[in-house]
């Protein structure tokens, strides 16, 4: 079962278990994927992963769980945290229960690099977390369920941590979240990066597959179990004017960036260690950042630039929220 499989990550763990010949079946609420993602095979349902009377009979003789599904918008939950928190926390704990009642035998659970917080990098597993932002927050009290719960039921967890994925079929029209779909979408459209504060944070960006390789080491690996590990890359690290410099070389225009105010509660480095996927996983990196972003770029270029859809309502509009929100700038 995958949660979030008409999402950008979701689908792609969909199409790689269909591949190694596991029958999937998944759930999306369609708050923010699309239909399209979705693998032919995969026996699909609309449903959101708070409400389990409407997936519970879908969880029936399922071995493992890929929770994908969240609302990843660390920048924006400062601004919508409840909305943020429903569908990450209370999402998550509303899946395990459900998990445990189906007798699943093991939860994969996506985490994310938000929950170091300011901690010093690069962020290693051992760490206690100390999440800064709303989203920060709502991803390490789920991770803490996740414990928790599959603990004392006898569910087996794994908990991966992912930072800054980047790949095909990342909703690029979102203003919100996604810093390297956005400033593609954005030169496509003849228009300028946005940088928050002075590009000067500092990032790895992990391609889709690689991470994908590593949750599936997860789900399907007897011997790796009760484990919290960061998965993706952790040398390539860059700076966000970098990334934006990048994009537009690839594109072939001049990099002329909009630099707006900060926003509030950015970590300004945040990397992580992946000696722990190296020892468990095998992890290596095969796809490096120019090539990860150069598909996007194409993928992007042949699905063609889009108008950003300003879906989400703000919750909290004050002299601190981004104006390239408040006044739909991007």
């Amino acid at each position: 079962m995958v949660t979030g499989v008409a999402g950008f990550l979701g689908s792609h763990v969909a199409d790689t278990m269909l591949a190694l010949g596991h029958e999937v079946r998944g759930i999306d609420n369609m708050m923010d994927g699309f239909k399209e993602n979705v693998p032919s095979a995969v026996e699909f349902a609309e449903a959101d992963c708070r409400d389990a009377g409407q997936y519970e009979s879908m969880l029936r003789d399922v071995d493992v769980v890929f929770h994908c599904a969240a609302a990843p918008y660390e920048g924006l939950s400062v601004f919508a945290p409840f909305l943020v928190h429903e569908h990450t926390t209370s999402a998550t704990v509303a899946m395990l229960s459900a998990s445990v009642r189906a007798g699943v035998g093991r939860f994969v659970h996506c985490s994310s690099m938000s929950r170091y917080g300011r901690l010093r990098p690069p962020f290693t597993e051992d760490m206690t977390p100390e999440p800064l932002t709303p989203y920060g927050i709502a991803k390490y009290a789920a991770d803490l369920q996740v414990r928790a719960i599959s603990a004392v039921h006898g569910m087996e967890y794994n908990i991966a941590v992912p930072h800054n994925i980047i790949g095909t079929r990342q909703r690029y029209d979102d203003p919100y979240r996604n810093v390297a779909a956005i400033m593609i979408n954005r030169v496509l459209r003849g228009k300028q990066p946005v940088v928050y504060g002075d590009g000067s944070q500092l990032r790895c960006f992990s391609f889709v597959s690689d991470v994908v390789s590593c949750l599936t080491k997860l789900a399907l690996d007897p011997q790796v179990q009760g484990e919290i590990v960061n998965v993706g890359p952790d040398e390539g690290m860059v700076s966000v004017l970098e990334l934006a410099q990048t994009i537009c070389d690839i594109v072939g225009v001049e990099c002329d960036p909009v630099f707006m105010p900060a926003r509030p509660l950015e970590v300004h480095h945040a990397t992580c260690s992946s000696d722990k996927a190296r020892r468990l996983l095998g992890y290596r990196t095969q796809v490096g950042l120019r090539e990860g972003l150069t598909e996007m770029v194409e993928w992007i270029a042949s699905a063609g630039p889009r108008e950003f859809d300003y879906n989400l309502e703000l919750e909290i509009v004050n002299e601190l929220t981004p104006r390239t929100w408040t006044n739909r700038l991007m």
